[in-house]
């Protein structure tokens, strides 16, 4: 359908511990390219990032508002690891694309819960074919949730349509013990639905369909 260029930052991890750090971090399984949810010990979401693997360096690409908590989150969490932590978002534009996009020199490209990412150089800025309703409209009808509307730090993956990014056979990380208590009892709480254009509650509107967090009945 489209590329629009997202407000993103890019952190780029390097050392021989950077897999086990951020596994130990977020909730999917992190040993390849890959997007995952960083959680706060009561489970709810300080960002969902995508893990995209560069040569020796694992690039992490997160919603731009969210930059400064995240950076907190990691940074006194590495104590004596092989790790090292550097914010290149000056240097790269992030955009993301609703079909497959072909990587080409310079450009870096990832599977991502949103669809395709792409990172390129603020040199070789792409052109746009889309605008932000073209990619709301995109994301109310394949269920997507993003950051600012569905993602916030007031839900936990389960709430807002990622439960897919919760590994369920990876080891311990931060939030993980809440994340499967609820996952076990059957009580995720509540969850991200379609609800018609005009619902009062919607917290993404698309042409046709509106995204809400609700509570369904039993």
């Amino acid at each position: 359908m489209g590329i629009i260029q997202l407000d993103a930052y890019v952190l780029l991890l390097s050392g021989g511990e950077r897999y086990s750090f951020l596994d130990g971090l977020s909730t999917n399984k992190v040993d390849h390219s890959c997007s995952t949810v960083l959680t706060t010990t009561n489970a709810k979401i300080i960002d969902v990032v995508d893990v995209i693997e560069v040569g020796e360096n694992l690039a992490v690409v997160g919603y731009g508002p969210y930059k400064e908590d995240v950076k907190a989150h990691l940074q006194p969490r590495i104590l004596q690891q092989n790790v090292t932590i550097r914010d290149i978002s000056s240097l790269n534009n992030v955009y993301v694309s609703t079909e497959e996009y072909v990587a080409t020199q310079g450009i870096t490209v990832s599977k991502s819960y949103l669809g395709w990412i792409i990172v390129s150089s603020k040199n070789n800025p792409l052109e746009e074919s889309m605008s932000m309703d073209d990619f709301t409209d995109y994301r109310t009808r394949h269920l997507i949730p993003y950051q600012g509307h569905e993602i916030t730090s007031n839900v936990h993956p389960f709430n807002c349509g990622l439960e897919h990014l919760v590994h369920e056979a990876k080891g311990c990380y931060i939030g993980q013990e809440i994340l499967t208590r609820m996952k076990s009892r059957g009580k995720m709480g509540k969850q991200l639905i379609k609800v018609p254009i005009n619902a009062e509650d919607a917290t993404s509107v698309g042409y046709e369909f509106s995204l809400a967090i609700r509570r369904l009945p039993p």
